[in-house]
């Protein structure tokens, strides 16, 4: 009875762990990008705020089911320290490809 206990609280607590580390990420991610300034300014050019919340959140909600659903595919491919390494790797090449652009305009 009380592994049953143990084992309900860790699930718990991996459940407001998971949902805690996924909003703070998505939304410091999403502060001050081009989204939200799009979001902005359709807002402001067409008076009706709720509208565009309504419509910028289901365009999010719909962006992020294709990420969770991709990241599910992938979980079953390849395992945890490969997806890292990949990951890594992938940021790496993404990095050095943008410094590579911002350095050209200063050569």
């Amino acid at each position: 009875m009380n592994n049953q206990i143990n084992k309900k609280s860790e699930e718990e607590k991996s459940f407001s762990n998971i949902l805690i580390t996924s909003f703070t990420t998505i939304f410091i991610a999403e502060l001050g990008d081009k989204t939200q300034i799009a979001t902005l300014m359709l807002s402001a050019e067409s008076g009706k705020p709720i509208i565009v919340f309504i419509g910028s959140s289901l365009a999010l909600i719909s962006s992020s089911v294709v990420g969770v659903l991709i990241g599910k595919w992938l979980s079953r491919k390849i395992s945890p320290n490969k997806f890292a390494f990949f990951t890594g790797l992938l940021m790496i090449i993404i990095s050095v490809f943008i410094d590579y652009d911002i350095f050209k305009n200063y050569i």
